[in-house]
């Protein structure tokens, strides 16, 4: 599936994508919200998955309108790194692993919605899910479809069989990402390998519209000169410069000065 083979629905605020791959369908829904939020709703016969939620309470109706205005009966929402927006379709089943449910509560996830609820106020909804079904590693059938639940440090991503495609967090092949050190890029660079060596259509993030092995390769290379970039300098000032100077246009300045506070802590 290319990743620009979609019809695009338009709405009030955000904008849905949907991919159609025959039996299912996947409605990446593209918030326009102050953090880029992305949610993706994966269809077939009728039911739905929700990965991940919207946060910003105009958002929330604008998705909650689209969903039942196409007829999709929602089976369950996999909630990984953004467990706030609790007032999204309540009553439906929540899954999470438990270390995402942590950091959704009292790790970083739970430090971010603090963050975020003082910057943005009242159109922000700060309440947290409460996970109805903790899950673990391996095979989870929703709906009728298949996941690949494999966790990761802070939460968990999804292997989607039927489409080809993986969640994860975070990609965005033309942005900073947040880099947390040495070692975690050495990580996210593994990751990412692994992805290549599997061959995936699709890659889907909570923060940027669906990519293709194209767009990793490119995250990839951007990665391991990061490490490269940090070894060669002395201050967190002078490798946000480097890195700016390297790569302009890139979006997410905010995430390169928490990567730059991260390499020189």
């Amino acid at each position: 599936m290319n990743k620009n083979e979609y019809q695009k629905v338009m709405l009030g605020k955000g904008e849905i994508n949907v991919y159609d791959f025959g039996g299912v369908k996947l409605h990446a829904y593209k918030t326009n919200d102050f953090i880029d939020d992305e949610v993706f709703i994966v269809e077939k016969n009728g039911d739905a998955v929700v990965i991940e939620a919207p946060c910003f309470f105009d958002n929330i109706a604008e998705l909650t309108y689209y969903l039942n205005d196409n007829n999709l009966n929602v089976a369950g929402m996999l909630l990984a790194y953004h467990m706030a927006g609790a007032s999204f379709m309540p009553g439906v089943p929540v899954y999470a692993t438990a270390n995402a449910d942590d950091y959704g509560h009292s790790g970083g996830g739970a430090s971010l919605i603090n963050n975020f609820t003082g910057a943005f106020g009242d159109i922000f909804d700060r309440s947290v899910f409460t996970v109805t079904n903790t899950i673990g590693e391996g095979k989870l059938t929703l709906g009728g479809i298949d996941f690949i639940i494999t966790q990761t440090p802070e939460a968990f991503d999804i292997e989607i069989p039927e489409i080809n495609a993986v969640y994860t967090h975070m990609l965005g092949h033309d942005c900073h990402s947040i880099v947390a050190g040495a070692e975690h890029d050495d990580l996210i660079v593994a990751q990412l390998e692994s992805y290549l060596s599997k061959g995936y259509d699709l890659v889907l993030t909570s923060h940027y519209t669906p990519e293709d092995l194209k767009d990793v390769r490119t995250k990839t290379a951007y990665l391991k000169d990061l490490k490269e970039i940090a070894a060669g300098c002395k201050t967190a000032d002078e490798f946000t410069a480097v890195v700016k100077a390297k790569y302009k246009g890139y979006a997410g300045d905010n995430y390169l000065e928490m990567t730059s506070g991260f390499f020189f802590a």
